[in-house]
C-alpha cells in the first residue's frame, strides 16, 4: 500500500510537471529587439506570451554587442518583434547567426512594428559614415511618442494572431483595454506640459524628436553635431552661445550621455540638465511603458517650471 501511494504521488508530481511544461509550451515565445517593444508585446499578449529582449532599456541601442547568447534567444523564438527604421540594424546578423528560418525576411515569425508610423527626420542628401550615426530611413525613436503605441500594438496583434489565430479576439481585447488606460494618461501628460508649449530646449542626442513634437516643445539644437560622435569644441562653443542668446533653459540628456560635458554646458549657460528615460528600464522609475512617460513628463515639467 505504501508503495502504491508513493507511486501515485510520484505520478501526480510527474503529471503536474508535464502540465506545467505543456502550459509553458503553449505560450508564444517572443523576442523583442528593444525594451519598449517587449513591454508593448506583454501588454497585448498577457499570459499567452513569454517575451525576452535583445537590448536592455539601460543600454545604448546604437552600440549593442553581438553576443552568442542573443542568438540563442532568437534560435528558440516563435516571433521576433523589431523596431525597424534602422533602429535595430544588429537584428539581421543576429538572425543569420541564430539560423531560425521563421525569423528570416519574409518569415512568419518576423514582425516590423514600424509599419504605419509617420517617420520624422529623414536625412536629406547622401548618407555616409562621415555624418555619424545617421539613420537613412529617418529617426527610429518613434516609441517615445506615446500616441504611436496605438499603431505599434495594432501591428503586434497582427503578428501574434498569425501564430495563434484562435487567440486574436483575446489580443484585441487586451489591446483595447490597455489603450484606454494609455489615452487617459496621455490627457494628463499633455495637461502637465501644456503651460510650456513652444518652449525651446536642447537635447544631447537626437533621441527626442517624437516626444518633443507630441508635447509641443521645440528643439533648437543637439550637443552632438554628428550623431554618436563626440562634438567638436567649435560646435559646443556655438551651442553655448546660441543657448545664451535664445535663453534656452533646459538641456535633455540620455542615460549614456557624457555627463561632464552636460555639466559644463549647463554651467556656462545657466540651463538645467534633465536626464530622461529613453526606454522602459532606462531608469529605475521607468518600470513599464506608462511609467516611462510618467517619469519623463514629471521630470521635464519640474525642470521647465
Amino acid at each position: 500500500m505504501r508503495r502504491l501511494i508513493t507511486g501515485l504521488i510520484g505520478a501526480a508530481v510527474a503529471l503536474g510537471l508535464l502540465a506545467g511544461a505543456a502550459a509553458a509550451a503553449d505560450k508564444l515565445r517572443v523576442v523583442a529587439s528593444l525594451s519598449d517593444l517587449k513591454a508593448l508585446t506583454e501588454a497585448v499578449g498577457g499570459d499567452l506570451v513569454e517575451v525576452d529582449t535583445l537590448a536592455r532599456g539601460d543600454q545604448n541601442p546604437h552600440d549593442l554587442e553581438l553576443r552568442p547568447s542573443l542568438m540563442v534567444k532568437l534560435r528558440r523564438a516563435d516571433l521576433l518583434v523589431r523596431n525597424g527604421i534602422d533602429g535595430d540594424p544588429w537584428v539581421e546578423p543576429l538572425v543569420r547567426g541564430a539560423g531560425n528560418g521563421r525569423l528570416a525576411p519574409g518569415g512568419v515569425g518576423l514582425l516590423d512594428v514600424s509599419r504605419g508610423i509617420q517617420v520624422f527626420g529623414v536625412p536629406q542628401g547622401p548618407v555616409d559614415r562621415s555624418r555619424g550615426d545617421v539613420h537613412p530611413e529617418g529617426n527610429p525613436h518613434y516609441t517615445l511618442d506615446p500616441a504611436n503605441a496605438a499603431i505599434v500594438t495594432a501591428n503586434i496583434v497582427e503578428g501574434l494572431a498569425r501564430l495563434a489565430p484562435d487567440q486574436r479576439s483575446v489580443f484585441e481585447a487586451r489591446r483595447r483595454e490597455w489603450l484606454t488606460r494609455l489615452d487617459a494618461a496621455l490627457v494628463r501628460w499633455q495637461e502637465s506640459l501644456a503651460p510650456y508649449r513652444g518652449t525651446r530646449v536642447v537635447t544631447y542626442h537626437d533621441t527626442w524628436i517624437y516626444f518633443l513634437d507630441r508635447f509641443g516643445l521645440v528643439s533648437v539644437g543637439t550637443v552632438e553635431d554628428r550623431p554618436g560622435i563626440p562634438p567638436a569644441p567649435a560646435h559646443v562653443a556655438e551651442l553655448v552661445r546660441r543657448m545664451r542668446s535664445e535663453q534656452v533653459r533646459v538641456l535633455v540628456y540620455e542615460p549614456w550621455a557624457d555627463r561632464k560635458l552636460v555639466e559644463r554646458i549647463t554651467r556656462e549657460t545657466g540651463a538645467r540638465a534633465v536626464g530622461l528615460a529613453t526606454a522602459v528600464g532606462a531608469t529605475k522609475e521607468a518600470t513599464s511603458y506608462l511609467e516611462l512617460f510618467e517619469f519623463n513628463v514629471r521630470a521635464l515639467a519640474q525642470a521647465l517650471r
